[in-house]
């Protein structure tokens, strides 16, 4: 069993779907699949295989937001040092070699998105960042080689 660390927001977020998934897809695909069946035979209906098809993939996304959510942890910032990168820390960082500064926000897998900044704790830079203080330098390692990236500063 492996444990996920979300965001408030991001727990809020995955719960809202999994409600979304019972409450209004499987409605949808049972009608599917009452169509489909109305149509007659189903040993030759593509209509009913896709639909049933629909409904497997349905089931098994509902399994697993139900399996994450029930093996995560909510973070509660209020228990981590303010000093160190972990989950839910903003750290503006520079890329030593480029003098090119960037902040990112380590999140959980599920809640990454490099477009608004949000990185994950398990990519390669969340890992290298994880720990770190102001002022130490994280090595990351690329197909190129190594990029360093020192710690500029560390917020909530």
């Amino acid at each position: 069993m492996e444990i996920t660390y979300l965001t408030q927001e991001g727990y809020d977020k995955l719960k809202s779907e999994l409600e979304y998934l019972k409450s209004h897809e499987r409605i949808e695909i049972a009608k599917q699949i009452q169509e489909a069946r109305e149509k007659g035979d189903l040993s030759e209906n593509a209509e009913y295989d896709a639909a049933k098809d629909a409904q497997g993939l349905l089931e098994l996304k509902i399994s697993k937001l139900e399996t994450l959510l029930t093996n995560c942890r909510v973070v509660d910032t209020s228990n981590i040092d303010p000093d160190t990168v972990f989950i839910l820390s903003k750290v503006k960082i520079k890329n030593v070699q480029t003098n090119k500064e960037v902040t990112y926000q380590l999140v959980a897998e599920q809640e990454a998105d490099l477009k608004i900044g949000k990185i994950s704790i398990k990519s390669p830079v969340g890992v290298a960042l994880l720990g770190k203080k102001v002022g130490e330098i994280a090595q990351i390692n690329v197909p190129a080689g190594v990029m360093n990236f020192e710690i500029l500063e560390i917020t909530r």
